[in-house]
């Protein structure tokens, strides 16, 4: 407490103050990372454990990319439950992990599909 007996500002270098990300940004993106990893494992459940059939060369990869897709999927969910994770530097890249796992994904259910056909 100061002299005056006010609050901390929490500004650094006596001059502006942190800068942190907009409210509810954190928690949106920890709704979208949950959701579309409850997609995935449910997906990949039903195909890769319940589905008949035979597996083909385009099932296995496609299975591998969704297994990477989800394992970056927890890495996201973890980095955007840091503390961190409220500068926008580090929410930018947690923002591209779970753009590169989404990606790794949508491939993977790409190839799922293409392996159903055959």
């Amino acid at each position: 407490m100061s002299s005056d007996d006010s609050p901390p500002s929490g500004r650094q270098d006596g001059g502006t103050p942190p800068r942190g990300l907009p409210v509810g940004y954190r928690q949106g993106v920890i709704s979208a990372i949950t959701v579309v990893l409850g997609f995935s494992l449910v997906f990949l459940r039903f195909w890769g454990f319940e589905l008949e059939g035979e597996w083909h060369p385009t099932a296995v990869v496609s299975a591998c990319l969704m297994g990477l897709s989800i394992l970056g999927q927890l890495v996201t969910l973890w980095r955007s439950l840091q503390i961190e994770d409220d500068q926008p530097a580090v929410y930018r890249k947690t923002l591209r992990w779970f753009a590169g796992s989404t990606l790794i994904l949508l491939l993977g259910l790409g190839l799922s599909a293409v392996a159903f056909l055959n």
